[in-house]
């Protein structure tokens, strides 16, 4: 009797200890996920901190459209407004509207980007040049960590669906987390028009 207890005992153990070491992985794959959001909000925050200088170089160059750099400073302020926490990385409408918010940047910087193409003394102003390149990299880096990003929650969100991980997940309250996605539209090539 005490030999079969024994054994009983041995196997709830094995079963914890193995339960405790998947628990232990999945932690450490979500910290890993919620480490790869802050890299891309890190990266967001950049540009947002970017704007403001390269919209007074712009201003202080060009008597330049007015609307252009408002657009900005408005989509600007939207995006800055939007934060994601880490429990609303489970959620694909918050990431959505986050995206939304910044693709709206996005878009208004590139105006911006494209309407000072008519303005000759402001390209050759060196402090112009600095910032497109800074927004240029920061543009590079935000996709990136936006690649990483989503890389790191697909790592999780396979974990968490594996037979027989998937049922510590259950317990353990593991969630599935959103992607980025494409805008729609993004297949299509961008078209410049430098006449309007």
């Amino acid at each position: 009797m005490k030999g079969k207890f024994l054994i009983v005992l041995v196997v709830l153990g094995l079963l914890a200890f193995y339960g405790i070491s998947i628990n232990n992985g999945l932690v450490e794959r979500e910290e890993g996920v919620e480490s790869a959001w802050a890299q891309v909000e890190n990266q967001y925050q950049r540009r947002a901190d970017l704007i403001p200088n390269l919209v007074n170089t712009v201003r202080g160059a060009a008597d330049f459209e007015q609307e252009t750099l408002t657009q900005v400073i408005e989509a600007r302020s939207q995006a800055t407004s939007i934060n994601i926490s880490a429990e609303d990385l489970n959620d694909p409408a918050k990431i959505q509207q986050f995206q939304a918010a910044q693709q709206q940047l996005s878009g208004a910087l590139s105006r911006l980007l494209v309407t000072v193409e008519r303005y000759p003394e402001l390209q050759a102003n060196a402090n112009f040049r600095d910032l497109q390149a800074q927004l240029e990299g920061t543009e590079n880096r935000i996709s990136t960590e936006r690649m990483r990003f989503n890389n790191t929650a697909q790592s999780y969100n396979t974990a968490i669906r594996k037979f027989p991980t998937s049922i510590f997940a259950g317990i353990g309250g593991f969630e599935r987390k959103a992607y980025f996605e494409a805008e729609d539209g993004a297949e299509q090539a961008p078209v410049v028009d430098f006449e309007n």
